[in-house]
């Protein structure tokens, strides 16, 4: 679970990402995300719909997984992003961990909210050598 700071709070945020947010998007998962200068951090909301399943405890094991993805890598986030994931699928209910990890990465990357691999690399204070041939 991600920390305090980093969730929404009250319905005017979100609706703000909602109507002035870009969009990137996959058959089971939609990402709407702004740049946000007055904070200092992301703040991020899944959201699951009863359409998606019935049940809340699916729904709460989906919102879940989704914000520990985030919380692994919001080390490598560009900048204060708001950023709503909007659930359409009950796969990503039985999506590998590993599949949907990949999955929400490249739709983060796409996006621009997340720095790729790469990227993280070239940005390092130590940069890694490579080891000498020994003949």
């Amino acid at each position: 679970m991600i920390s305090r700071t980093h969730r929404f709070h009250g319905f005017n945020a979100l609706r703000h990402v909602y109507s002035r947010g870009q969009t990137v998007r996959t058959p089971t998962v939609a990402i709407k995300y702004i740049f946000n200068n007055k904070r200092d951090s992301y703040r991020a909301a899944v959201v699951v719909s009863r359409k998606v399943h019935k049940s809340a405890v699916v729904r709460n094991r989906i919102r879940r997984r989704i914000y520990e993805i985030l919380r692994a890598r919001e080390s490598a986030f560009a900048g204060p992003y708001d950023i709503v994931i909007t659930v359409f699928s009950e796969q990503v209910a039985t999506i590998e961990a590993a599949g949907l990890q990949t999955m929400i990465a490249e739709q983060l990357i796409k996006a621009g909210i997340l720095q790729s691999p790469q990227e993280q690399n070239s940005h390092a204070i130590v940069e890694q050598r490579q080891p000498k041939e020994r003949s």
